[in-house]
């Protein structure tokens, strides 16, 4: 069989990722005062989201490659964890060898999944991502001839449109064939948020009711980030696309420094929140989902997990939350937890639960949880949110903090 015939064969035969179940959390619906629709990413074959997006744009770019090409294309994909997983169960997949080059600061951990997943070489270099991708697309790439294809971890149209897949099921799967009224999503770099609001974008508008002569439901989406890793939120409180100086969140899945052009755009619009709460806040949404639900996610999920207890989501939304509400949380997934790492992150941020902070076992102190929060888009709304938690009304896309002791 002529390479072509079996590259077209294996992308008919499997694509690099599944549809995954909505599933309604009655413990977190209890806990947020409103219906919770868990969207169970975790389950895709690289265990996250990464898969659609990798393994859409992996599939474009096979379909691209000329007839005449007589060598086995290679993945390349530098990548500082799930994006890398991703590539390589996406590449195992199509039969494909994939080479993963990751930071140096990059866990043992992640590395060793990476490598037990199939991949064909995993090398590190630099401290950071762009290190690590300079040098595989100068150093390493050269050497796979012309059967080379590189993969990046979040910013191209292809993997947004992969990504965009979720919202597409979340809107078939939905109780009543209804849109939920929120969407609470992890921004890293922005593929994910980039492909749920281009699918909003191409479905079609919800009719208004015979009973309700108002305007079509749009959902509200809310972006979440952790403390050190903020991008989104820094940009919208500059009013231009920012590049943090340093990642210092735990989350290090939402280590990106710099969202993409497209995201700033999408989280300008009046029905987009970006929220940001501190790594002790996704870690708790990590354990209690532990509890609550039986499944382990990374920081970078837990961070929409923990929106949903102790009235953060209504905090972040400015509103009381109806009974009859429906909020699907995407759970992104993420391979960087084990149980050991759950057992720590609650010795070591216990205190969100109890309400108190024991710092050597004899001092007590309170704590208070903060998210800082930026609306997009609509001054109205925004300035109604200032009059509703005390801030004062200048300024549209204004950064400010609501406080509430736990």
């Amino acid at each position: 069989m002529a390479l072509q015939d079996s590259l077209q064969s294996s992308q008919e035969q499997a694509r690099p990722w599944v549809e995954t179940p909505l599933r309604e959390s009655y413990a977190l619906s209890q806990a947020a005062g409103c219906r919770i629709f868990l969207k169970l990413e975790n389950l895709q074959p690289s265990g996250s989201f990464k898969s659609r997006g990798i393994g859409n744009y992996i599939l474009a770019r096979l379909s691209e490659l000329p007839p005449t090409l007589t060598t086995t294309p290679h993945i390349f994909c530098s990548s500082g964890g799930n994006a890398g997983l991703a590539a390589v169960h996406a590449s195992r997949t199509l039969n494909l060898p994939c080479t993963v080059v990751l930071p140096t600061t990059i866990k043992p951990l992640m590395v060793h999944r990476i490598k037990a997943a199939g991949a064909h070489a995993v090398l590190q270099h630099g401290n950071a991502w762009a290190d690590a991708d300079r040098y595989m697309r100068e150093e390493v790439m050269p050497h796979a001839g012309p059967g080379a294809i590189y993969t990046p971890p979040f910013d191209h149209p292809d993997i947004w449109e992969g990504n965009a897949s979720v919202m597409h099921e979340i809107a078939r799967q939905m109780p009543d064939g209804e849109l939920p009224d929120v969407i609470i999503c992890s921004v890293g770099g922005g593929g994910l948020l980039n492909g749920i609001m281009q699918s909003l974008d191409s479905l079609p508008s919800p009719p208004s009711s015979p009973s309700n002569k108002k305007e079509p439901k749009h959902p509200t989406i809310i972006g979440l980030e952790t403390l050190g890793a903020d991008s989104l939120n820094a940009s919208l409180k500059a009013n231009t696309l920012l590049t943090l100086p340093r990642i210092t969140s735990l989350a290090t899945s939402l280590g990106c420094a710099r969202v993409t052009p497209q995201t700033l755009a999408y989280a300008r619009r009046p029905n987009v929140v970006s929220a940001v709460l501190p790594d002790a806040e996704a870690a708790m949404g990590c354990w209690r989902l532990a509890d609550d639900e039986g499944m382990m996610v990374e920081l970078a999920c837990g961070v929409n997990v923990a929106l949903c207890y102790d009235g953060r989501l209504e905090r972040v939304l400015g509103r009381k939350m109806r009974a009859d509400e429906k909020v699907v949380v995407v759970l992104c997934g993420g391979s960087n937890v084990t149980v050991d790492m759950l057992a720590g992150w609650r010795r070591e941020y216990g205190f969100l639960e109890d309400g108190r902070w024991r710092g050597d076992g004899s001092e007590e102190k309170e704590d208070e949880s903060v998210a800082v929060v930026v609306v997009g888009g609509d001054d109205r709304k925004e300035q109604e949110r200032k009059k509703r938690w005390g801030e004062d009304e200048s300024g549209a896309h204004e950064i400010f903090a609501l406080s509430a002791k736990l």
